[in-house]
C-alpha cells in the first residue's frame, strides 16, 4: 500500500518506519527542512532501540522516504496518518491546530479518495473536526478514521510490529476493510484489531493511560504510607501484583510519572471532563499526587542536610523520564534538578541519552545558576567531590555498579533512590546511608 505519514517526531517516525518493514511505500513528511534532510541522509533524529535498523534497512530498500513537500507526500498514497503535536494549552486541553491546519491543507490538495487517520491523542470529537476542516475545500470522497497509538518509548519498535490490540475508530465499511488490510500482518499471533465508532476509539487512549497514571499515583501514595507504617513498598508490591486481578505492571513508586503521554492525556481527560460539565475526582486526585511526588525526593534530601544546600555537591544518575529514551519531557529531573539548584546545591548528572535535551532545557538559567548545573562523561565520572548520589532514572547499567567504587569516590556513602534500584540488604552490607521510595531507611553501622 501507499502511506504518507505527516509529522515525523516520536510517533510519525516509529510508526513510519514500522510500516514500510512490512513492504508498504511510505513517504513521510514534515515542515522542518533540516530534519528532513538529515533523515534522507540517514541520520535518524531521536534514540529508540531498535528503531535505527528497520529506518536503513528500509531506506535502503526504496520504500521510506521523506520530503517537505505535503502534496507530494499524499499524491499516491490511499492511506494519510496524522501523527502531529496535541500540546496541552494552559488549560489542559490538547491543541489541535496543527492536526486541523493539516486537515484543511488536505482538502484542498487531494486528487482521489483517501483515508485520513488520526495517529495523534486527541479528544472526544476529533475525527468529526477534522471531517470538517477537509470537507471545507475537498471535492473527492473521504472518510477520517481514529487509530490511536499504544507505544511505550524504549519499546515502540516491538509494540508497534507485535501490538496487544489495534485499535480502529471508524463507520465506514470502505475505511475499515484498509484498515484490516494495513494491520494483517501485525497481528497473525491472533491479537484483535478492535473496531469501533471514532468517538469510542478516542475516549479508549485517554483512558488507557490515564488509567495507568493512577495506578502509578496510588502506587506512590501507597509507597509514602508505607514509610509512616514501617510497611515495605516493595513486597506490598509484590502481593498486590501476584494476584491476577491486579497484575503486576505499572506497580512501581518512583518520584512520579513523566514524559510525552501521561501528563499530557490526563490533563486533557480532566479538560474533556470539565467541558462535558462532570467532575472526575479521580483525575484530579492522580494528577495532584504526581505534582508532590516529584518533590519528594527534594524533600528527603533537605530532611537530611536541611533546606539550604549551598556547598553542597550532588552526582545526579539519570534525566530521561524513563530508561531507554533520550525524551525528557514532564521528567521528574526537571523538577529535582530546578529545586536543587534553588536550595543552592551544585549538581554534576549523568544519562545515557538525556544529557543533550537536558542541556537545551536549561540553556536560559540564570549564569550563576547554570555554573552549577555540569554533566559527567559516565556514572562513575559524576560522583568525583559529589556529597551524595540521587539516582533519578532507573537506567540498567545503574542497577549492578562497583559499590565499592561508588563508596570510595562520594565524599559520604549517602544514596537518595528515587527509583529504588538496590535490595536493601546488599546496600546495607556496604555501609551507605539509603533512603529510598516506601522503604525503610538504612543507616550505615
Amino acid at each position: 500500500m501507499n502511506i504518507a505519514v505527516v509529522g515525523t517526531g516520536y510517533v510519525g517516525l516509529v510508526s513510519g518506519t514500522c510500516l514500510s518493514e512490512t513492504g508498504n511505500n511510505v513517504t513521510c513528511v514534515d515542515i522542518d527542512a533540516g530534519k528532513v534532510a538529515r533523515m534522507q541522509a540517514g541520520q535518524i533524529p531521536i534514540y529508540e532501540p531498535g528503531l535505527e535498523v528497520l529506518f536503513h534497512r528500509n531506506i535502503k530498500e526504496g520504500r521510506l522516504h521523506f520530503t517537505t513537500n505535503l502534496e507530494e507526500a499524499i499524491k499516491d498514497a490511499t492511506l494519510i496518518f496524522l501523527a502531529l503535536p496535541t500540546p496541552p494549552g494552559e488549560d489542559g486541553s490538547a491543541d489541535l491546530s496543527y492536526v486541523l491546519g493539516v486537515a484543511e491543507q488536505l482538502g484542498k490538495i487531494m486528487k482521489d479518495y483517501k483515508v485520513i487517520i488520526n495517529k495523534s491523542t486527541v479528544p472526544v470529537g476529533t475525527a468529526e473536526r477534522t471531517k470538517a476542516a477537509i470537507a471545507k475545500n475537498a471535492t473527492v470522497e473521504f472518510d477520517v478514521v481514529s487509530n490511536p497509538e499504544f507505544l511505550r518509548e524504549g519499546v515502540a519498535v516491538e509494540d508497534f510490529m507485535k501490538p496487544d490490540r489495534v485499535v480502529v475508530g471508524t463507520t465506514s465499511p470502505r475505511a475499515r476493510k484498509l484498515m484490516e488490510e494495513l494491520y494483517r500482518p501485525f497481528v497473525r499471533q491472533g491479537n484483535p484489531i478492535i473496531f469501533m465508532d471514532e468517538r469510542s476509539s478516542e475516549m479508549t487512549k485517554y483512558a488507557a493511560n490515564s488509567y495507568l497514571a493512577a495506578r502509578i499515583s496510588f502506587m506512590n501514595e501507597l509507597a509514602n504510607l508505607c514509610e509512616k507504617t514501617g510497611a515495605d513498598v516493595e513486597t506490598v508490591r509484590q502481593g498486590m501484583g501476584t494476584d491476577n486481578r491486579i497484575g503486576k505492571r505499572f506497580l512501581f513508586p518512583g518520584i512520579g510519572y513523566g514524559g510525552s503521554c501521561f501528563p499530557k492525556d490526563v490533563q486533557a481527560l480532566a479538560k474533556t471532563a470539565e467541558e462535558n460539565n462532570y467532575d472526575f475526582k479521580i483525575l484530579k486526585a492522580v494528577m495532584k499526587v504526581n505534582e508532590i511526588q516529584k518533590h519528594v525526593l527534594v524533600e528527603k534530601i533537605i530532611n537530611h542536610y536541611g533546606e539550604d544546600l549551598s556547598g553542597k555537591h550532588i552526582a545526579l544518575w539519570g534525566l530521561a523520564f524513563k530508561p531507554n529514551t533520550d525524551d525528557i519531557r514532564e521528567a521528574p529531573a526537571l523538577y529535582i534538578i530546578e529545586d536543587l539548584l534553588k536550595a543552592g546545591a551544585s549538581i554534576c548528572a549523568y544519562d545515557p541519552e538525556g544529557m543533550p535535551n537536558v542541556k537545551q532545557y536549561f540553556a536560559s538559567l540564570p549564569d550563576e545558576m547554570k555554573q552549577r548545573l555540569t554533566f559527567a562523561e559516565n556514572n562513575y565520572e559524576a560522583l568525583k567531590d559529589a556529597d551524595f548520589l540521587a539516582i533519578l532514572t532507573e537506567w540498567t547499567e545503574f542497577r549492578t555498579p562497583d559499590f565499592a567504587k561508588v563508596k570510595s569516590s562520594l565524599k559520604q556513602p549517602v544514596i537518595f533512590d528515587g527509583r529504588n534500584l538496590y535490595d536493601l540488604e546488599t546496600i546495607e552490607q556496604h555501609g551507605f546511608y539509603y533512603n529510598s521510595i516506601g522503604r525503610k531507611t538504612i543507616q550505615p553501622k
